[in-house]
């Protein structure tokens, strides 16, 4: 198959060296401008997840080939949901044609997503690995299964072609209720774990921020009350939270049994906590709370808890960004 990567970001990346692996064809999208438009490699250190569950430590050479035409399977986007817009505008203006896999943090709803797209063929999905990429070095780790949309609830043509390039990658499909719905849970989850780490921890070093959550059960019983909240302002979107029973499952039980809990799992999982820790960019960690705590306040929902961690975080966040 023939798969265009937009950008040249860390999830793109990681998918596409593991698309490319499988033998199927994969370019990178790049604007001229782009920092990045004359990289040709980046050097991959993975931790795979795909058939041992602590995961393979590997190291290779990701040769990163560029846009050379204007017919794909599948375009892989994943860019924070902001900058959606000016993606769809480039591909439409350099005639650029295939089905778009939506693999974003997004927030809207169905009807903005379906007008955002201007006609193209697309897929709602997440994907279940993270990493960062510092002097073209991808560091990075990746799990087993992928959240994707259920083929009922999605408008294309190939979708078992889509299922059989995640399986030529040794790679689940793993498929919600709604996966919208799932995505915003997913954000409000993620809200609320960043909103303890922002206010506990320094936001210049969120990696050490994320070993100091992860091993302190105060802190692990705050993000747990944190999101508890959170998956109220995503319920007050009109999500029915009861066909997400086993996301929410382990912040349902008291804080004094699921703190210690997750406290031993990232301790033992080692995917689980490598996944937190690789996580770095504070634009992102900014635009998932930010959509969480505009969402709640608008409609009026009680979340101390989550409000005043946020705005802490959110402060910190801001004072760094306005650094740099």
């Amino acid at each position: 198959m023939k798969i265009l990567v937009i950008g040249l970001g860390t999830i793109g990346s990681i998918y596409g060296y593991v698309f490319q692996k499988a033998g199927h064809e994969v370019e990178h999208y790049l604007r001229k401008s782009s920092p990045k438009a004359a990289v040709k490699q980046l050097q991959v250190d993975l931790l795979d997840g795909r058939t041992e569950k602590d995961g393979i430590q590997s190291s290779d050479v990701y040769q990163v080939k560029h846009c050379s035409g204007k017919t794909y399977d599948f375009i892989f986007v994943s860019v924070p949901s902001g900058g959606l817009a000016s993606v769809i505008d480039s591909l439409a203006a350099d005639g650029i044609s295939g089905t778009l896999i939506l693999a974003c943090g997004i927030w809207e709803d169905r009807a903005y997503v379906d007008r955002l797209v201007k006609g193209y063929p697309y897929i709602l999905g997440y994907p279940v690995a993270g990493g960062n990429i510092r002097d073209n070095r991808l560091t990075c780790c990746l799990f087993d299964h992928f959240m994707l949309e259920r083929k009922e609830k999605a408008a294309i043509s190939n979708y078992e072609k889509l299922a059989k390039l995640f399986a030529d990658c040794q790679i689940q499909l793993e498929q919600p209720y709604d996966m919208l719905e799932w995505i915003w849970l997913h954000m409000g989850i993620n809200a609320g774990v960043i909103s303890v780490m922002g206010k506990s921890g320094d936001v210049k070093d969120t990696t050490a921020a994320a070993e100091k959550l992860m091993d302190s059960i105060q802190y692990l019983k705050e993000a747990v009350k944190a999101i508890r909240e959170t998956s109220q302002i995503v319920a007050s979107r009109g999500v029915n939270l009861k066909h997400y029973k086993n996301e929410l499952l382990a912040y349902k039980l008291p804080t004094v049994i699921s703190a210690p809990l997750m406290k031993r799992m990232f301790a033992k999982k080692v995917l689980t906590r490598k996944i937190m820790t690789l996580h770095g960019n504070t634009q992102d960690l900014l635009f998932v709370c930010k959509c969480l705590y505009d969402s709640g306040k608008k409609n009026q929902i009680a979340a101390p808890n989550f409000y005043a961690n946020c705005e802490e975080a959110m402060g910190k966040i801001t004072s760094l960004m306005e650094k740099k």
